[in-house]
């Protein structure tokens, strides 16, 4: 029987570890990041179909601007909690992502040509912008905070 390393089974060899520990917070607070980023993206869905702002209950904008602030903050964490430990695996998790919702920018131009004069972009537009930027910008740090598989 053969001790090297190379004739036992590939599921019996340990990986290298190669980069730094895993929080214990990383992957509920990528988690729970992604649950406000949901829910604060209805915010502008429904804004764009609000055409009588003034008949709208001020309460919406309170709480609208109260759950983008919590987003900011669990978005600006995992920035900080994923520094240095964005490794190939969360780049490569990214990029593959980033073909997908690369597609939402066609899909706006889409809706826009579609439904434009249905939807108030007023109200709706800058709420997209930067929940989409934020999405984009943070995604190679929320993959490093929640652990990814190779594909």
């Amino acid at each position: 029987m053969a001790t090297d390393p190379t004739s036992r089974p590939a599921n019996l060899i340990a990986t290298p570890f190669t980069g730094k520990p895993r929080s214990r917070w990383g992957r509920p607070l990528a988690i729970a990041a992604a649950v406000v980023f949901l829910i604060s993206s209805a915010f502008p869905v429904v804004g764009g179909f609000v055409t009588d702002r003034d008949a709208w209950p001020k309460w919406w904008g309170v709480l609208d601007v109260s759950i983008a602030f919590v987003l900011a903050t669990l978005a600006i964490a995992i920035l900080v909690l994923a520094s240095g430990r964005v490794d190939k695996q969360a780049e490569d998790s990214s990029y593959r992502a980033y073909r997908v919702l690369i597609h939402g920018i066609f899909l706006m131009m889409v809706v826009f040509v579609l439904f434009g004069d249905q939807i108030v972009w007023r109200n709706c537009l800058t709420g997209f912008v930067w929940r989409y930027w934020l999405l984009l910008y943070g995604l190679p740090a929320w993959f490093a905070l929640f652990g990814t598989t190779a594909a």
